[in-house]
């Protein structure tokens, strides 16, 4: 049983989630710091800000050999497969009784395969997703949703997260973290769409969008995606609406995670009504180069312009 002061703490995809999580779980621990990317220059900027006792790791198995604990964010199921089980992988040179923690969002039969073979190296594994946002990254408010396949795996793995997080959840079995973040983004998907529907058809009837929003908030029909991230531009200065949908969670990302939902959905003879929809509208912002790399609250341009110069 490894004690929180003998630790060192590997951290590996400083994407735009991961370097913020990197960055407060560096600054709150005193354990011996090793990070990997394949951006060398996003590796050079985290030492920048974070200091040179930093260490650069060349490979995941280089970090892995080194690390106590290891915490990953990364973008898809091919990405956690080639940086765990990779010639180069993090499992060519895991240290025993190593915990990994996964906090990237994908396949929910690709986590728990990728954390069998991990446990069966001989270290231990936690799947980890986490729900709040690049906002919630920067601020260290996020939720983590755990599936484990020990209580003390989970313990160990909460003493780390709290550090990134506001809220860490223990889901269940392994897999069962993933199977949360895919049932939060569907519903977030759907949320959000019906906010823009709902803010779209407002103001096309003379409302104006921050009272709209004001009384839908004070209201049944509250959401995050009403009183956070409302997909309005200047109802909320600091959603990502405001900032012509920059710097928020992706479109595209949104599309993958609505497929790995509807993926889970046919496995378990699941039906997905509203969810098929959004996947269906996903897919056409994620098809526009103008869109797919803008937050997923860009659902209300695309709305809004039906009936004006939108004709599909």
């Amino acid at each position: 049983m490894h004690s929180p002061g003998s630790e060192v703490i590997g951290f590996i995809g400083l994407g735009q989630m991961g370097f913020s999580m990197a960055k407060h779980l560096h600054a709150k621990s005193s354990a011996p710091f090793v990070i990997h990317d394949m951006n060398r220059q996003i590796m050079e900027r985290f030492q920048a800000e974070c200091g040179t006792d930093v260490d650069v790791a060349t490979s995941p198995a280089e970090l892995a050999s080194r690390a106590s604990v290891i915490v990953t964010a990364l973008p898809e199921s091919a990405h956690v497969k080639e940086v765990y089980l990779g010639e180069r992988g993090i499992i060519k040179g895991v240290r025993q009784g190593a915990l990994c923690i996964d906090s990237s969002t994908i396949d929910t039969s690709v986590s728990v395969d990728v954390s069998s073979q991990i446990i069966a190296a001989g270290a231990r594994a936690v799947d980890a997703p986490i729900s709040g946002g690049i906002m919630g990254a920067k601020a260290a408010s996020l939720t983590f949703m755990v599936g484990s396949q020990t209580d003390s795996d989970y313990e160990r793995a909460r003493t780390h997260l709290q550090q990134m997080g506001k809220n860490v959840v223990h889901c269940g079995d392994l897999g069962t973290g993933q199977a949360a973040k895919l049932c939060n983004n569907l519903l977030l998907a759907i949320s959000m769409i019906g906010t823009a529907e709902a803010m779209n058809l407002g103001m096309r009837l003379g409302l104006d969008p921050k009272v709209l929003a004001s009384i839908v908030n004070t209201s049944s029909g509250r959401c995050w995606s009403s009183d956070t991230a409302n997909p309005v531009p200047n109802v909320i200065s600091a959603a990502p609406s405001s900032s012509d949908y920059a710097g928020g969670f992706k479109s595209r990302l949104m599309l993958k995670d609505l497929g790995l939902a509807s993926t889970a959905a046919k496995d378990s003879k699941t039906p997905l009504m509203l969810g098929a929809l959004a996947e269906n509208i996903y897919r056409h912002l994620a098809s526009d180069s103008a869109m797919a790399d803008k937050d997923f609250s860009v659902v209300y341009q695309w709305l809004s312009a039906a009936g004006t110069t939108r004709k599909d």
